[in-house]
């Protein structure tokens, strides 16, 4: 039941997936993530509006919508981000302030980001297949390229760098899709100063030409793309120092060796295809991003690669994790009869019992028929009296959870 409850200073009651929090005409399902800028919030669209989907809802830190050049910086992101309409980018679907919040609204990915999928393969000794290695790249580059060709109404390029292509805002999803979430510090000309010189996001996978503060196109991109691929063929780091400027001189000298010096699977044509992206001169290097999709996917196509592998790859190295996710969107997207309550603007809300089509949607972090041994239950996950829980406490006197 959404009800109105105290929440700490400067922040939102979270919410959780069976007792959402109302933010006007949002209900929160839980945070997320917490950032600099940012705290992230899983969300859904309030009884006016039957959920369907669950969003993820990005709600500016309050200390920092006291200074306007943030709450601008903020909104032109959003308004960005509302332009990169591709299977390969998360999908923002609103941008506005409720109360003082400024927030964006965006599609809920469920799943895990490249950083998390890394860290697991680590902690099992795994490694991610070279096939799902190049798929996953492969998708980032053709995002990519999606933003770094984007004409605005009139017919003039933005000229889009994101500038801060890393792992973390790579997200894979459960039913195998892959997604970049953050454009936040792209830089578009037509709407974005100029900032040459000023460092910003991740030196680990920022270019030579970016570390130096050099102008920057679409190739310092195509640079960061190189290292995440060089990073899930071997699992490890591929530019690391003891401190900052031991780092900063490693990137700037990007001296690169061969994945399959630490990865036999990784062929001549995979090793040739990761160090053109990653060649220290920009010249050297792929020119565009869809030139790098299109040799990974040529790469793959020998391989017969389908994108079902990736899918069963993550739920299965996540078991336990995408069994919970299955619950929560479950009871997250359960529309119940509940007495009306005060939303945060302050108006009556009423939830009203699903209809029989509503109740029985499947949530879209899953398919209806799922791979035999890919979901165990997760330990105290909320109970439910859907379908899915009664299927996993059955497969529980079968099987134990993973990891």
């Amino acid at each position: 039941m959404a009800t109105e409850r105290p929440s700490q200073i400067g922040r939102l009651a979270p919410g959780e997936p069976g007792d959402p929090a109302p933010f006007g005409q949002y209900q929160l399902l839980g945070l997320i993530a917490r950032g600099g800028m940012a705290e992230v919030y899983r969300g859904r669209y309030g009884a006016e509006r039957p959920p369907k989907r669950l969003l993820a809802i990005k709600v500016m830190r309050q200390q920092l919508a006291r200074e306007p050049r943030f709450i601008d910086m903020f909104h032109r992101e959003g308004k960005l981000a509302a332009m990169l309409r591709n299977g390969c980018i998360v999908d923002t679907r609103d941008v506005g302030e409720i109360e003082g919040r400024h927030y964006i609204a965006m599609e809920y990915i469920g799943g895990r980001d490249l950083t998390q999928v890394l860290r697991r393969c680590q902690e099992t000794n795994q490694r991610i297949p070279a096939p799902h290695a190049a798929f996953i790249a492969a998708r980032i580059a053709e995002g990519l390229h999606f933003a770094h060709t984007l004409h605005d109404p009139d017919g003039r390029p933005l000229n889009i760098v994101n500038r801060d292509v890393s792992p973390s805002n790579v997200r894979l999803s459960y039913d195998g899709d892959v997604k970049l979430l953050d454009f936040g510090i792209a830089q578009a000309l037509m709407s974005f100063t100029s900032e040459i010189g000023i460092l910003k996001g991740k030196f680990s996978y920022m270019s030579p030409e970016q570390i130096r503060g050099m102008p920057l196109d679409a190739r310092t991109d195509i640079f960061s793309t190189g290292i995440i691929l060089h990073e899930m063929l071997t699992t490890q780091r591929l530019f690391r120092g003891d401190t900052e400027f031991a780092l900063m001189e490693k990137v700037r000298k990007a001296e690169v060796p061969a994945p399959s010096e630490f990865n036999r699977r990784v062929i001549a044509k995979l090793d040739a295809i990761t160090l053109r992206a990653l060649a220290r001169d920009v010249s050297d290097r792929y020119q565009t991003a869809a030139e790098l999709a299109a040799d990974l996917d040529a790469f793959n196509a020998a391989y017969g690669f389908q994108p079902r592998e990736l899918r069963q790859f993550v739920r299965q190295l996540f078991r336990a994790e995408y069994a919970k996710e299955l619950e929560d969107t479950q009871l997250a997207l359960e529309q119940t009869a509940a007495p009306p309550s005060i939303t945060a603007t302050g108006r009556l809300q009423m939830r009203r019992p699903a209809g029989p089509a509503e109740a029985d949607k499947t949530p879209t972090v899953t398919e209806t028929s799922t791979d035999a041994g890919d979901a165990t239950p997760a330990a105290k996950a909320p109970a439910s009296r859907s379908f899915w829980t009664s299927l996993f406490r059955r497969k529980k006197k079968d099987s134990e959870p993973a990891g």
